[in-house]
């Protein structure tokens, strides 16, 4: 049996495809603008971790089906169920919730949130923790959890977010949980491109196939790095940037990379390599 048979994928709570290199996850609970239940966190969870070992996959987009990307947790099936646990059954759901964000930002593999329309709770904070974003226009963005008595720290977002556009945007964001418009998370560089909403799946689909043909290892390394040097000195990063690139340039991507520009051609990447983990 290979790996990729061990590691197969078949959710039940979200739609999965694979369109050759690319993974496609879908929410499809568009009646209620995606909104996560139990089922989901868990078997979104279990996905990402799979997909680091499914060889044939290097690039992943999730994104949501009608007019909402994802509106955070059900009100019916998780918060009315939360009120009826005490502390240790809270940390264990809270905690699920933070190992959905971990292992979108350990897996391996580029990881673009297609936002086809309301972003809002835990769908801002899944969006947030993806590597890219590509938007419609009608992708308005909150992180709402002040508005329901909570704290805006959630799920990484108070970690992630002040990375992504400054402290002092973030600590707005956060504290008021209003909605900002697709056109404002782009302008503070939440959002990588904003496209009319009929151009979202060709423009999403045009960004995660070239990140599917370029070089899984050096994508990995590069990930990798992201993460590892936001707690890191500069003496520290710069060491640990030298390690990654001497590795990088012993694996075959770089020779085909020369090798290309020698004969006057584009490079054909991971046809000897995979990426980290695999």
């Amino acid at each position: 049996m290979t790996a990729d048979q061990r590691h197969e994928i078949s959710p039940t709570s979200f739609l999965y495809e694979e369109r050759g290199p690319i993974a496609v996850i879908t929410f499809n609970r568009a009646d209620r603008l995606n909104s996560l239940t139990f089922e989901v966190y868990r078997q979104l969870t279990d996905t990402l971790a799979r997909l680091e070992h499914r060889s044939n996959i290097r690039a992943v987009v999730i994104t949501g089906q009608g007019r909402g990307f994802c509106s955070g947790g059900d009100v019916e099936d998780i918060i009315g169920e939360l009120f009826k646990r005490d502390m240790e059954g809270l940390l264990k759901f809270t905690r699920m919730t933070c190992e959905l964000i971990h292992n979108i930002r350990a897996l391996s593999k580029p990881v673009i949130a297609s936002l086809n329309g309301t972003v809002a709770g835990a769908g801002a904070v899944i969006a947030l923790a993806s590597d890219l974003r590509i938007a419609a226009e009608t992708a308005k963005i909150a992180f709402l959890f002040v508005k329901v008595g909570l704290a805006g720290a959630d799920m990484g977002a108070a970690f992630l977010l002040p990375r992504v556009v400054g402290l002092s945007k973030a600590t707005e964001m956060l504290y008021t949980g209003d909605f900002i418009s697709a056109d404002e998370a782009a302008r503070i560089g939440l959002y990588n491109k904003v496209v009319p909403a009929a151009e979202l799946e060709a423009e999403t689909m045009r960004w995660a196939e070239r990140l599917a043909a370029g070089p899984a290892f050096g994508l990995a390394m590069t990930k990798a790095a992201l993460n590892r040097e936001m707690s890191l000195t500069l003496e520290a990063a710069l060491e640990a940037e030298a390690e990654a690139q001497a590795l990088c340039m012993l694996n075959p991507d770089f020779r085909e990379a020369y090798q290309a520009f020698v004969e006057r051609r584009a490079p054909e990447f991971n046809k000897q390599s995979g990426s980290k983990g695999e």
